[in-house]
């Protein structure tokens, strides 16, 4: 997910989207203990999207605009 597509979701969808992300996240490390993870890429990419997300709504707490 890019950071312009993430910018364009209201405070409230980024929130329910971080969530969504943090429990696909949970399944991804579950599935990786247990030896069922094929793309373990996809860990890392979702790691990337929660910061994108969070960096996000704190630029939005501090009202920073790009």
């Amino acid at each position: 997910m890019k950071a312009a597509e993430i910018r364009n979701y209201t405070d409230e969808e980024l929130r329910k989207l971080l969530e969504e992300k943090k429990k696909q996240l949970m399944d991804l490390r579950f599935q990786h203990a247990m030896g069922q993870l094929r793309n373990t890429a996809q860990i890392s990419e979702l790691r990337r999207d929660i910061a994108r997300i969070k960096t996000i709504l704190r630029e939005r707490e501090l009202g920073v605009r790009r």
